[in-house]
């Protein structure tokens, strides 16, 4: 089997077989492919596509193409969550220890931010002592013996998609629908679970910004989940304004928090108790979508989701005081109250522009390796749809160094649209799909 052949073929239009793409993929990962050849190829995918079965052919081979997890041999229904990303969005913080409170097991392989969006492994290392460097072993020890773990990715696992998501950033093929729905449905396969819930994310501040394109994802996702005998649903979701009001790592954990504790409500609560309920009828814990709220909501209130989130910290050798004292995480020095000489209602809060506007102060990074501030990041005081008088701040800016805190400021400034009368209400979850 020539390479050149199969970059033909899908340069012509026409489709490729299973062994087809195994071929190119195996050789690939083993460095008999050079990466001009697979440039190429990415080029010719992202101008003519691959039907349904190539990618669900693409998907399953770079799962294959390094290590999988093993959770045959835990017991009880496991699942997985994925989001395309976004601004203030803390929902896998909240999420992860509110699934095992509900009955479910669940272990999460997450990420660092890059760009405008934050990661969980930033924030979740705003917590002393936090580890988020398991071992496989030590990964699957805690999904079995507490039911729940987090950790960051390790390149053992789907070795393919680092290698074509790398490549891909430089040659312009990252918004390929295909290339998409197999770099996230190769790794929750890669991770074994019964069941995987997604979010996705479209409008300002998301990777996938028009509404269709994010429609043509999920469903992607879900096909594939279905081609290989997963469960899967979505959730396609607003983010042309930050989810939660805190952008920043340790920010963001104390407003998670408060929302395990039962004390704030709002999108980000909203968001993450749908996400788990569609867990909850994937596993038939609960027979409909009604009933599956009403038992997430009571973990919140009865105090339960925040007893797992401290059994999770302290598990992983973080501090499980944080849960009670906030204090204990990184702060900054300093604080910028942003306001506005106008009176109304915010019509618009631009996602995009407070995430750039958070890593510039130091709360997230423009390359891999860059360290970041977990102390700093922006609070919003005011939300689309929200009054404001003269006397009301928009957002406060924590920072501890003033280099760029005049361009912060005009960022924030700017990510506010006010407007004299209400604007309509933002509808949050856009569509479910299963």
């Amino acid at each position: 089997m020539q390479f050149l052949d199969i970059i033909l073929k899908k340069r012509n239009g026409e489709n490729l077989s299973k062994e087809e793409i195994d071929f190119l993929v195996g050789e690939y990962v083993a460095g008999k492919i050079p990466d001009y050849q697979m440039s190429a190829f990415l080029m010719a995918v992202y101008f003519n596509s691959l039907n349904r079965k190539e990618t669900a052919y693409l998907t399953e081979s770079m799962a294959n193409s390094g290590d999988k997890l093993d959770l045959t041999q835990i017991n009880g229904f496991k699942v997985d969550k994925h989001s395309s990303g976004g601004v203030g969005d803390s929902v896998s913080l909240i999420l992860v220890p509110l699934v095992r409170s509900v009955g479910l097991k669940i272990g999460k392989l997450s990420g660092r931010g890059l760009g405008h969006t934050g990661g969980t492994i930033d924030k979740l290392e705003s917590i002393p002592g936090f580890n988020v460097d398991l071992t496989t072993d030590e990964f699957l020890d805690s999904i079995d013996r507490i039911g729940m773990a987090i950790m960051e990715h390790t390149s053992n696992l789907v070795p393919a998609d680092q290698k074509l998501y790398e490549l891909r950033d430089v040659t312009g093929t990252v918004k390929s629908l295909p290339l998409i729905i197999s770099s996230i449905m190769s790794k929750k396969i890669a991770c074994g679970p019964d069941g995987i819930v997604l979010d996705i994310k479209t409008g300002s501040g998301a990777i996938v910004d028009e509404f269709k394109e994010a429609e043509e994802l999920a469903g992607g996702c879900v096909d594939i989940g279905r081609e290989v005998g997963l469960k899967v649903s979505a959730l396609i979701t607003d983010m042309n304004q930050p989810l939660g009001r805190a952008v920043g790592n340790a920010l963001e954990i104390k407003e998670a928090i408060k929302v395990l504790k039962g004390e704030k409500a709002g999108d980000l609560k909203e968001v993450t108790v749908a996400l788990v309920a569609e867990l909850l009828l994937q596993s038939r814990k609960a027979e409909t979508l009604k009933g599956a709220r009403e038992i997430v909501e009571s973990k919140l209130t009865s105090g339960e989701a925040l007893s797992k989130f401290e059994q999770l910290v302290e598990n992983q050798g973080g501090n499980p005081e944080v849960a009670n004292n906030t204090d204990i995480l990184p702060g900054s020095d300093q604080k910028a109250r942003i306001k506005t000489d106008q009176q109304g209602f915010v019509g618009e809060l631009d996602a995009l522009k407070i995430g750039r506007a958070a890593n510039l102060l130091g709360a997230g990074r423009s390359e891999k390796g860059q360290k970041i501030d977990p102390g700093v990041g922006i609070q919003l005081e005011r939300k689309v749809g929200e009054e404001v008088t003269e006397e009301d701040p928009l957002a406060v800016i924590h920072y501890n160094d003033e280099k760029h805190l005049n361009r912060v400021k005009q960022m924030v400034g700017e990510a506010y649209n006010m407007r004299e009368t209400p604007p309509p209400e933002v509808q949050l979850i856009k569509e479910r799909v299963r």
